[in-house]
């Protein structure tokens, strides 16, 4: 695991205690140096979600990757669950291509 990808895993177990998390660097599918870490996608399950919308979920985890957000992390592709959501839905959802940098048709 490279280090952004492994910051943000541990600001969000730390955080959230998740059911269930996957973070995903996407960075290879977009207009960006090979190796980069600027592009994820997180699948987020926890308890802490339970009762709470979508922007009070994705306001939590901004504020938990405050650091990561003021830095490396450009773009970052949310899907926050329940337990009893995710128990429902239990799939990663699939990303867009990337249309940026050049690749716009």
């Amino acid at each position: 695991m490279k280090p952004v990808e492994a910051s943000i895993t541990t600001a969000l177990t730390e955080a959230f205690q998740p059911h269930h998390l996957e973070v995903h660097n996407e960075s290879h599918q977009h207009n960006v140096p090979p190796g980069s870490e600027s592009h994820f996608k997180v699948v987020l399950v926890s308890e802490a979600f339970v009762g709470k919308r979508q922007v009070q979920r994705h306001q939590a985890v901004y504020g938990a990757l405050a650091e990561q957000l003021r830095g490396p992390v450009h773009a970052l592709a949310l899907h926050t669950y329940s337990p009893d959501e995710w128990r429902e839905v239990n799939q990663v959802p699939g990303s867009p291509p990337c249309l940026g940098g050049g690749a716009r048709s």
